[in-house]
């Protein structure tokens, strides 16, 4: 973990209190901490720094990790490729980041990109922003998006049929910064952050996948800037009860304070319409990207994900 981070971590488990965290560090090297832990003096936490990863998700254990689909190897490889596959040259990947980045103008402070998966966007906004920070709740996918940090290459295991497998190579193109990117294990619904402190904000393919949708919007609006600040919001909204209660979701449904599109509802919850984000946001821009996750040679998910540019 970066130590630029420590002057922005606050404990997760506090919030909406906010509370520094105090390092105990055990192994360094150059502007990196390796080894050691954070901690929480207010109520007690400890977060430990292992790797070089920094674990701030309060709801972390061993057994969440093994229960979690996030994890395996199978899907790890299928983010990768969804993520890089453009780097490997696929005729079959889509250009879905760069579209998605494309939206995002340069600015001067600090992104948050939530919910970063292996850190597509993340490395895109890089040469946007002075500092990015990616946050999810996979240590697998965290694992991996900080070792392309440090080595800024990957091995990459595609599945072709049944356990049969191709092993590819794909190198981080030598323009693309990553001095200053870091990745931490972390909850949407917890960010542990000081409010106000991003210039840059993204939710991409988040919201139908935790299970308190409006906290997850609601942490994203007080991490970010009262003003001049950005926010790239894009999902597909596969609601599902697996992910939400049905009456968590924020649309698909009839009836309830979201009843209808979820699209609309995010619009008009930004646009302090629903709820109360303070302040609002102005919609800058809207429309959809076809986003594709590959299982397997002849298996593929072809995904519209339904974006909102919002500036305030």
């Amino acid at each position: 973990m970066k130590r630029t981070l420590l002057d922005l971590l606050i404990c997760p488990s506090c919030l909406p209190d906010e509370h520094h965290l105090e390092e105990n560090v055990s192994k360094v090297s150059e502007k990196d901490i390796l080894e050691g832990s954070l901690h929480c003096d207010q109520c007690g936490s400890e977060y430990r720094i292992q790797d070089g990863i920094a674990f701030l998700d309060p709801h972390h254990s061993e057994e969440a990790v093994a229960g979690n689909r996030y994890e395996s190897a199978p899907v790890l490889s299928s983010y990768l490729w969804s993520h890089f596959g453009d780097l490997l040259n696929d005729e079959e990947a889509t250009d879905a980041y760069r579209k998605w980045a494309a939206l995002m103008r340069p600015c001067s402070g600090l992104c948050l990109d939530t919910g970063s998966a292996v850190g597509r966007f993340s490395f895109e906004m890089a040469n946007k922003c002075d500092f990015v920070v990616g946050i999810d709740n996979s240590v697998a996918f965290i694992r991996a998006a900080r070792e392309l940090v440090v080595q800024r290459r990957a091995n990459l295991s595609l599945a072709l049929e049944g356990s049969l497998t191709q092993e590819k190579i794909f190198t981080l193109p030598p323009d693309w910064r990553t001095d200053n990117i870091e990745f931490i294990v972390a909850d949407a619904l917890a960010l542990p952050f000081r409010s106000g402190i991003f210039s840059a904000v993204s939710s991409l393919n988040v919201v139908d996948k935790v299970p308190k949708p409006i906290i997850h919007i609601a942490e994203i609006n007080r991490s970010a800037r009262k003003k001049d600040a950005q926010f790239l919001f894009s999902d597909p909204f596969s609601w599902s009860t697996a992910a939400a209660r049905e009456e968590d979701w924020l649309g698909g449904t009839s009836t309830g304070r979201f009843a209808g599109r979820g699209k609309d509802n995010i619009i008009a919850l930004l646009e302090g319409r629903k709820g109360d984000l303070a302040p609002s946001w102005k919609i800058e821009d809207h429309g959809d990207v076809w986003w594709k996750i590959r299982t397997h040679t002849n298996h593929f998910e072809l995904i519209r994900s339904c974006f909102v540019k919002a500036v305030r």
